[in-house]
Parts: structure tokens; sequence; C-alpha cells
């Protein structure tokens, strides 16, 4: 049977079309829906797991165990996780592991654009890069019967034009579940002390010489011999675009991206006049095949950064060949906001307003940092802004500069915000922490964590207490506000902010999109047109409901415009209402 499917949903199939059925993961844009997907299936174990280090040390523990195991997160979760990744590789995996990597070129839901290519060099583990949906259910296959064979963690890479375009997909019949779990008692394999992880350090370069050989008879690196004058050596997604626009040129598409078939490459070369290697990110191809002796056309012509498209291509070769210029497109850009009756925006109306730097964090909240909010002043990574804001503080504190305000997302909180304030308590911190509790992870689509009361397959459980949590780390100033009372998140700031010693604010209100907890009213505000002055300071909160209309003044009178509110839009937060010093809006 034949279905369309998108990338995340082809690997999803063809994991569980490989046997697996234990996955863990942490949710982030563009690998949220694998495991998503893989939850539905029939006699699945998939979790959320509280960060990409457990989900991996999740799913390492399953494979020791004598379970298929999947962990899945996106690139910068692979930095989280790096850890147990970097040691699996010498112990082994008994059974199978493949780590999906979500790569996003073009950063269009990240704070940074790594190519981690680069990692499976780096950990020495092999990786394969499916071009698309079809691709992706059988790349999924082929990692864990790679990950079986040699006794590895093996990386299947995606990136976000592989992971959300759909294209057709021939479903397979699933292996039929085996259990072969089992305890196995092997501390020389599995016990890396100095002593024991020396002599598998010797055993990963023996395993790596052997992967060296199966990638030169690997499948999935396929040559094309066509025009011998021009060859592409490209992998993922760019394979396509190149093949769109030079349908005629020679190309050895590479599945398997580390280790690389030298000998392929190298026969390869010998067929073709002019080679171009095609990749999105870092030259990493390029500065491997230029290590072989080989000549190619790399960087010099393609751009380092953003996603490429057969424009790109196109014009970047031809330019090369020909010495023309083909001008790329350029789209208007829409500036992201946060939504309508979203929680978020009377805390950071609020901030926006004090006289404080804030540390920010990964979330949607993070949208507050353009204006007119101006809330927010830095964001690093997952767990940054506690760290940052307590760093800041013992800094300036005795410069007299007042306290420094990080914020946090309650699953990013769980995720990596739990340690740092631990610290905060522990060194004396001067900062004031602020958790914005809106009940779910919404920025990646309205996923559990552990503080939501249930798991990714819908059971209920043990719900997390933030403040009990927070209080247990030793923070003695707490408060739950509610961010849609302007008046009372006013006066909580104000009051922390005065306050010896380092203070947790929790703003509880849930995602107005996720609509498990009765937050908001949905009874939509209207603007009295005859009270409006046009003071313009409800377009002061960004809301997405409220525009400015252009009016003819009155006789007598200099006004140019009146606030609107579009009723489609409006959740009824009442957000407006309180800042309208005229009554005009109810």
């Amino acid at each position: 049977m034949k279905v369309l499917m998108s990338g995340n949903e082809a690997i999803a199939r063809g994991v569980y079309e490989a046997g697996v059925r234990f996955a863990a993961a942490y949710p982030g844009t563009p690998s949220t829906e694998i495991l998503e997907e893989f939850s539905k299936y029939e006699g699945v174990y998939a979790e959320w797991s509280p960060n990409e280090k457990v989900a991996v040390e999740v799913a390492i523990g399953a494979a020791l165990a004598g379970e298929k195991a999947l962990a899945v997160m996106k690139h910068v979760g692979v930095n989280v996780a790096a850890d147990p990744i970097f040691t699996v590789s010498y112990t082994g995996t008994n059974s199978a592991l493949v780590i999906v990597s979500a790569d996003d070129p073009s950063l269009h839901s990240s704070q940074n654009e790594q190519d981690n290519r680069n990692y499976a060099k780096f950990a020495k583990i092999p990786m394969l890069e499916p071009a698309d949906a079809q691709e992706a259910k059988e790349f999924a296959k082929l990692a864990f019967a790679l990950s079986k064979k040699f006794d590895t963690p093996v990386f299947l890479r995606s990136t976000t034009r592989v992971s959300h375009s759909k294209s057709i997909v021939k479903l397979g019949k699933p292996v039929a579940y085996q259990d072969k779990t089992a305890i196995t008692f092997n501390p020389e394999k599995y016990v890396m002390v100095p002593a024991l992880a020396r002599l598998r350090r010797v055993e990963v370069e023996k395993r790596l010489e052997k992967i060296k050989q199966y990638a030169e008879t690997f499948r999935e690196n396929k040559m094309e011999i066509n025009d011998r004058r021009v060859g592409i050596i490209t992998a993922g997604m760019p394979y396509n675009y190149a093949k769109e626009v030079f349908p005629d040129f020679s190309y050895l598409k590479l599945g398997m991206v580390y280790p690389l078939p030298e000998k392929l490459i190298k026969t390869f070369a010998k067929k073709v006049k002019k080679i171009y290697v095609v990749e999105e990110l870092d030259p990493y191809l390029e500065e491997q095949i230029k290590a072989m002796g080989i000549d190619v056309i790399g960087k010099e012509i393609f751009p380092y950064t953003n996603e490429f498209d057969p424009g790109i291509i196109e014009s970047a070769i031809k330019k090369h060949l020909k010495g023309g210029k083909f001008p790329a497109q350029k789209i208007p850009s829409r500036p992201p906001n946060l939504c309508p009756g979203c929680p978020h925006r009377g805390l950071f109306y609020v901030l926006g307003k004090q006289k404080v730097f804030i540390t920010g964090d990964i979330g949607c909240y993070t949208l507050s940092y353009m204006k007119p909010l101006q809330g927010l002043h830095s964001c690093i990574c997952m767990g940054a802004s506690v760290g940052m804001a307590h760093g800041m503080s013992k800094a300036l504190k005795e410069k007299g500069k007042g306290k420094v305000v990080g914020v946090i997302g309650d699953s990013t909180f769980v995720h990596s915000g739990i340690t740092p304030l631990l610290n905060m308590a522990y060194n004396k911190s001067d900062a004031l922490i602020i958790i914005c509790d809106n009940s779910t992870t919404a920025m990646t689509g309205m996923q559990e964590h552990p503080a939501t009361g249930f798991t990714l397959q819908g059971e209920r459980t043990k719900q997390l207490d933030l403040k009990v949590l927070v209080s247990s780390l030793g923070i003695d100033n707490i408060r739950v506000i509610d961010p849609y009372n302007l008046g009372e998140t006013k006066e909580a700031i104000k009051e922390e902010l005065a306050k010896d010693g380092p203070s947790v604010i929790i703003s509880q209100r849930g995602c107005v999109l996720f609509k498990r907890k009765d937050y908001a009213t949905e009874n939509p505000l209207k603007i009295d047109a005859e009270k409006c002055t046009g003071c313009k300071v409800c377009l002061g909160l960004g809301c997405p409901a409220i525009s400015w209309q252009k009016i003819k003044p009155k006789e007598g009178s200099k006004q140019q415009g009146i606030s609107v509110i579009d009723e489609g839009l409006c959740t009824g937060c009442g957000l407006c209402a309180q800042v309208c010093k005229f009554g005009a809006i109810s």
C-alpha cells in the first residue's frame, strides 16, 4: 500500500516496521512528530523524557536489556545528550540503538544552525541521511540493522525539509516483535572506568574499519553516470534540488555520510571531469573528499548558511560554469507573534517596563524580545536563563545595579532549569526567576511533560508540583500569580525584586490553544469607538487581535484613528481592558 507521509511520519513507520517497540525523546522542532506518530502504533512504549540526555540514557538501558531502542531529538538536543552518546560508542549497544538528529538549516525554530554530521565523525558513530520520506522509512530500518550488525549506536540525520515535506511512501509489513530482553552481566564491556575504557577505545577503531568496508558496498550509496563533464556528490535533500535543475549531470548520492566510502568516491572522481559537492551548512563532505586528494568545488561557490533550494544550486553552478548571474527571488518575511490571549503577554508587558535585565530561555515567550513588548534581553539555550541570571547577579551585586530577572517555561524548567535553580539557592543568589507555567510544551505543539500529569500516550501519572519542588531546592521566596491580572503581576514582580536573596514567581495560566484547563473566557471584547481616544496604549500589548484603524477627524479634534478588535481572534483575556484608561474596552 502507498500513502502520503511526511519524513517524520515515515521515520516512525520505518522504526515500527523494523520491529522496534521502545522509544524515548524530548520534543523539539523539527523532530517532534516522530515520537508522536510512533506512540500511536499498537504495542509500543513511547515516552517524553524530561530532556534529551535522559531520553538517550533510557534508550541505552533498554538496548542493554535486549530491546531495539530509539532516541529522538532536534540538533541542539544532541548537545544535551552528548555525554552518554560519546561513551555508548565505546560500550556498544547489545541489541540496537538508533539516535535521530533532526537538523534545522535556516534556523526555522532554533537558536543555532549547527551541522550534526560532525557529531558522527567526532563520536565515531555511523550516520545515515535520507533524502525523502520513502528513504526516511527505509533508512530507519537500515539504521537498526546496522546497529545490530556492528554493535554500535547509529545516527539517523534528518533536516527540516526532509522531516516536514511529504511524499509517497510504500508501506512494508512490520517485523513481528520478538521479546529478547534479558539481563546480561558484562562489566568489562559496560563499566567505563579508565582501565576498561582504554580497551574499548581500541575496539571502536576496529569496528570503524569494518564499517568503512561496509560503506563501500552500502546499497544506498548510489552512483549515476550520465554527462561525464560534470559530477555532483551530495546527500539528503540537496540531492533532490540538484537533480531537479541538473537532471543530466552525473551523481554520487551518499546515503551513509559517515564513514564515507573512499574507494567509491575515488571511482566516481575518475569517471567525471569536474565535481561539485552540494551540501547545506558545513563543508563536511568537501573537506573529507579533498583530504582523499580529490579536487572538488564546494563552499567557494555555495553558501555556508541556510537551506538550499533548486534556485540557489542552479545559480551557483551556472555562474561558475558560464559566468552568468541568476539572482534568487527574495520573499518578504512575516515576523512571528504571541497568540491572541497568550498568558505570556501580560507578564512580559509588565516586565518590559521594569528597568532590569531579563535573561530569556527557549520557548514561546522568547518572542517577547520584539517590539512592542521588549521584555527579554538574552536567549542562549535551554535552562541558561537561570544560570545566567545567577551569574549576572553575582557580578553586578557589588555595583548596586539591582536584581536580574530570569524567565523560563515549565517544560524547559523541568528539562534543564532545576539544577541551576538549586545552584542559586546553594550559592546565595540575588536574582528573580519567573517560571512561565502554561501547563504544556507549547512551542513544539502541546506535548506533555512531568508537570502536566499525563504521559505521551495519554495515561495519568504523578504530576510534578512546581511550587513544592522549588521550595525543596531551597528557595524561600515563592509566589504564584495569574499573568492575566496585570496589577497582581506588577505588584509581585516589584515586591520580589525588592527582597534580598533568590526569589521565584510561578506565572500560572494555561496555553490558550490547549484547553485542558478552562482558563480563558472566550468572550471577545469590543472597543467603543466613541470612548476610544486613539492613545494606542492597547497596541503596546502587541496582540494580533488589536489593530489600528484610521478615521476622519471630527471637527475640533486631532484624533487620526481608533483601535479595533477582531472578534474572531479575541479570546477575552481582558489585558487590553486593564490597560485602557478611558473604559473604551469591555
